[in-house]
């Protein structure tokens, strides 16, 4: 016999639904319940808890939730807007932009530097083991600490050279250092090097400013707060960070070291600028708050390539 729908025991009243997407607009703490977030199963445990319904699978509660398009399960990083972008917002991206893309001088360069900080050695307490047939690279998952490493480096934006040096601290003094390095690496015939980076206290201090008062042809640009995606050499470190530091085992500070610098230079053999496309930096700029009118006249043209 046909059971009606009141009968069928896969039939829920609309308070059910109702009750779920309620909850799953509120963060479980709201509930009492000390979760980072809602899944299916608990949304489940929540709802039968509640007696709303005696039973309820998560297979119905995701059901219900897609058909309002609801996933509280899932999240992305977001950035309250503390740092107005205004007039002098767009000033600043215009200018590192045009750092990137203009013609240079024969005497001038461009330079991306920033800090990868906290690299640990871990060295592993047994030996980590390369592939073979049917078995990928195995890795203790036991280490040991044996302090941390900061990463100073230079990205050259024309050719993707880079230049870096590690110390122990991160403060003026190891800044400065680094700053000395590129100034002896570097040659007198280049009179301008321009230095994007960003606006740490670090790059900013007193004595920093004393250093550049003596070293004129270093000029600082810094990109507004919260705008790392426009220094270059955070997509160096990404890839310094996939082919060098996913696993991560060094016998000490002097080999992690070591193993940066034997890298730098690998990579110095065959070093490649990146790509950069203004798409991006139109698309910020026409939401700015003061948008540039000719940045924005040229943002159809910047999608449609």
């Amino acid at each position: 016999m046909m059971l009606n729908d009141r009968e069928d025991p896969r039939f829920f009243p609309p308070q059910v639904a109702l009750y779920l997407v309620k909850i799953a607009c509120e963060r479980p703490d709201m509930m009492e319940r000390s979760l980072s977030q809602w899944d299916c199963t608990e949304l489940a445990h929540q709802v039968i808890a509640a007696k709303i319904t005696g039973s309820i699978s998560a297979s119905t509660v995701r059901r219900i939730l897609n058909s309002h398009k609801l996933k509280p399960w899932r999240y992305h990083l977001w950035l309250s807007p503390k740092a107005p972008r205004d007039e002098a917002f767009v000033k600043s991206i215009k200018e590192i932009s045009s750092l990137y893309t203009r013609p240079l001088n024969p005497d001038e360069m461009v330079l991306c530097v920033d800090e990868k900080t906290n690299l640990q050695p871990r060295p592993r307490k047994s030996k980590t083991l390369p592939a073979k047939p049917e078995l990928p690279v195995r890795v203790e998952h036991e280490y040991e600490r044996k302090g941390a490493l900061n990463l100073f480096a230079a990205f050259d934006t024309r050719t993707g050279r880079v230049w870096g040096q590690t110390y122990e601290r991160k403060r003026q003094e190891e800044f400065i250092a680094f700053l000395e390095y590129l100034d002896q690496e570097i040659p007198p015939s280049i009179t301008t090097i321009h230095v994007v980076l960003d606006n740490l206290s670090v790059h900013k201090g007193k004595k920093v400013q004393a250093w550049l008062t003596k070293h004129q042809r270093f000029l600082f640009h810094h990109p507004p707060v919260h705008c790392s995606w426009i220094n270059q050499v955070e997509q160096w470190f990404s890839i310094l960070q996939r082919k060098r530091l996913k696993i991560s085992d060094f016998a000490d500070k002097k080999a992690l070291s070591e193993r940066l610098q034997a890298f730098i230079s690998e990579w110095n053999t065959k070093a490649h600028p990146f790509s950069w496309s203004e798409k991006s930096t139109l698309k910020v700029i026409a939401k700015s708050q003061i948008p540039d009118s000719n940045f924005t006249n040229q943002i159809d043209l910047a999608i449609a390539a």
